[in-house]
């Protein structure tokens, strides 16, 4: 670790400590060269995958974007914020323990599907006849068929 007084390589580890949450390193350090102190904090960084989109481009995973395809699925429906951000949260979840760096949208609109057909069937059809283009009205059939089984 370089040291932020002098630019020093030379730095000694004094004490370490976690945090309260369990999920960061609290490190006590000095430096060798100018025996000033500092404090440094060491965190795991979990980046999402980069969604790539049907017609080839990639960008990166937004939480945002997840929270407007739920909220317009279910608008005007009775399913709680909380239940939303749950399902939101399994979604990010899932991703991140895929390991990939990349992830085909057609994975996404899946587990959304997945996740609004558990908390309200309307809002699945919703979504369902938007990211499945449905063209007539066997398409909503065999999805209605889907959700009885």
């Amino acid at each position: 670790m370089k040291c932020p007084f002098c630019g020093s390589l030379d730095t000694q580890v004094i004490d370490s400590r976690v945090n309260e949450a369990g999920d960061a390193i609290r490190r006590r350090r000095r430096c060798a060269q100018c025996d000033k102190r500092f404090t440094t904090w060491e965190t795991a960084e979990l980046r999402p995958p980069q969604i790539v989109k049907t017609n080839g481009t990639r960008e990166d995973f937004s939480e945002t974007k997840l929270r407007e395809g739920f909220r317009r699925a279910l608008h005007k429906r009775p399913v709680s914020t909380e239940l939303v951000d749950a399902a939101v949260d399994r979604i990010r979840q899932h991703l991140l323990t895929l390991g990939e760096r990349e992830v085909p949208a057609r994975t996404v609109g899946e587990l959304v599907m997945n996740e609004l057909k558990k908390l309200d069937k309307v809002a699945y059809i919703r979504f369902a006849s938007v990211y499945r283009s449905f063209q007539d009205v066997e398409d909503f059939r065999d999805v209605l068929r889907d959700i009885d089984e």
